[in-house]
C-alpha cells in the first residue's frame, strides 16, 4: 500500500521482540515491503484499506523488549529451517532485522530481579521514550505479542509482567495492543490508567486459528437453528507457546477466550473442553481438532469434525502488521480508549462489538472507512472519536 511521502513513520515495539511471532512479523514487513513476496493475510493490504491514511509497512520502525538474547537474525536462521520462514527471505532482509535487533531493550523482571515493580515501569517507559526521541518518530503502538502468562491470581499479588509492560506504554504515550491471553491491560491497576491516559488500546487474544474457525461455525450453527450439544477440542503444539501452556493455569487464560466466542455467537457454552497439549517435536506447527455434536430437524444427532494444521507464527505475523498500522491511524486522527471495531482479530475483544466473523469484518470496513476520513468526510457521517463509538457504534 502506498502512502504519500509527507507521512511520519511509527514505531512498532513488540513485547516479546525476539520470539517466533515478533521476528515473523519483522522479517515479513521487510519482505512485503521490498516486494520479494506478496502481503498474503493482511487485510490492511486489500483494496478497502487503500483510503485509510494506513502507515506504510516501509515506514515502520521496530524495537522492543525481551527476556532472550538470541539475536533476529539468528531467530530467523532458526525459523527458516524450522519451514516457518521461506529459504532466502531472512537472507535478504539481514539488515533490517539486524537494525530492529539493536532496538530490542532488556525485559523483566528476569529470576534474581531485584527491582521494584515501580523500577521496572520507569525503565521500560524509558526505553519506549528513547525509542520514539532517537527516531523521531511521533508515535509508537506498544504489541505484546510474549508468552502467555499464568492468570492472576487476584488483589494483593505482584503484577504481572505484561501488565507492567501496559503501564510503561501508557506513561509513554503510546498505543498499545494486547496480542496474547495475558492480563496487561485487563489488570484494574492498568484498566484505571487506561481511562485516564485516553489512548486507544486493543485485545485481547490474537484469534488466529481454533477459535477463527470457532467464530465462523458458530453463527452459522445459530443461524441454521440447529442444536449444539456438545463442542470439544483439542490443541497439540509445541515451540514456546506449547512449553507455556503446558502450565495449566496458563492454559486456562488461553481456553477462556475460546469459550468466550462460543458463548456469544451460540447463546450458552455447550458441553466439552478444549485440551492443550504440548509436543516439542511440532515446533512452531500446530494441530487443533474440533469435535462438534449437534442435534438436526426432528432431533436427528449428527458431527461436524474439523482439523486445521498451521504454523502460529505466520498466521499471527500479519494480524500484528495490521492491528499495529490500524492503531497508529486510530492515535493519529485522535481516537481512545477500546478499539472495539478490531474485535475482528481477538478471541476476547474489547466494547461491545459483535461475535460472529462476517459482522466483525463489515465493522472493521466501516471502521477502515472512518479513519479516512477524520473530520467527518463531508458525507454526514461523523467522526469515530468516542469509547462508545469504537466499541461497537461503528
Amino acid at each position: 500500500m502506498s502512502a504519500s511521502l509527507s507521512r511520519p513513520r511509527a514505531g512498532v515495539w513488540l513485547i516479546g521482540a525476539r520470539g517466533s511471532v515478533a521476528t515473523t512479523v519483522v522479517t515479513g514487513c521487510a519482505a512485503v515491503a521490498a516486494g520479494l513476496h506478496p502481503p498474503t493475510g493482511m487485510v490492511t493490504e486489500t483494496p478497502a484499506f487503500t483510503d485509510s491514511g494506513l502507515p506504510a509497512l516501509s515506514d515502520l520502525v521496530f524495537g522492543g523488549h525481551d527476556t532472550h538474547d538470541c539475536p533476529l537474525p539468528k531467530r530467523a536462521e532458526t525459523l527458516t529451517a524450522g519451514g516457518v520462514l521461506p529459504p532466502g527471505v531472512a537472507t535478504a532482509v539481514t539488515a533490517e532485522l539486524a537494525a530492529a535487533d539493536r532496538e530490542i531493550r532488556p525485559g523483566g523482571p528476569t529470576p534474581g530481579d531485584t527491582r521494584s515493580e515501580a523500577e521496572l515501569i520507569t525503565a521500560f517507559t524509558g526505553d519506549l521514550r528513547d525509542f520514539l526521541h532517537r527516531h523521531e518518530l511521533e508515535r509508537a503502538v506498544v504489541v505484546n505479542v510474549a508468552s502467555t502468562e499464568p492468570a492472576s491470581r487476584g488483589p494483593g499479588t505482584p503484577l504481572p509482567a505484561s501488565t507492567l509492560y501496559a503501564l510503561a506504554a501508557l506513561r509513554a504515550g503510546c498505543p498499545y495492543v494486547n496480542f496474547t491471553p495475558s492480563e496487561g491491560m485487563h489488570h484494574p491497576v492498568a484498566a484505571r490508567e487506561a481511562e485516564r491516559s485516553g489512548l486507544p488500546h486493543a485485545g485481547r487474544d490474537g484469534k488466529t486459528g481454533q477459535t477463527l474457525l470457532r467464530a465462523v461455525l458458530g453463527p452459522m450453527f445459530a443461524q441454521r437453528a440447529l442444536r449444539v450439544r456438545a463442542w470439544s477440542g483439542t490443541n497439540l503444539l509445541g515451540g514456546g507457546d506449547g512449553a507455556a501452556l503446558a502450565d495449566p493455569a496458563a492454559a486456562a487464560a488461553k481456553n477462556a477466550g475460546k469459550e468466550r466466542v462460543l458463548a456469544d455467537t451460540l447463546g450458552a457454552v455447550p458441553e466439552g473442553q478444549v485440551h492443550i497439549d504440548d509436543v516439542p517435536a511440532l515446533g512452531d506447527w500446530k494441530t487443533a481438532w474440533d469435535h462438534i455434536a449437534f442435534d438436526g430437524f426432528l432431533g436427528t444427532r449428527m458431527i461436524l469434525q474439523t482439523t486445521w494444521q498451521g504454523c502460529d507464527s505466520a498466521l499471527a505475523a500479519p494480524l500484528v502488521l495490521d492491528l499495529a498500522r490500524l492503531t497508529a491511524r486510530a492515535h493519529e486522527t485522535g481516537l481512545s480508549g477500546p478499539l472495539g471495531a478490531l474485535g475482528f482479530y481477538f478471541k476476547d475483544p474489547v466494547g461491545n462489538g459483535p461475535s460472529g466473523l462476517s459482522e466483525q469484518y463489515e465493522e472493521l470496513l466501516r471502521f477502515g472507512r472512518s479513519l479516512g476520513r477524520p473530520d467527518g468526510g463531508g458525507d454526514g457521517t461523523p467522526p469515530v472519536r468516542d469509547t462508545e463509538e469504537t466499541g461497537g457504534a461503528l
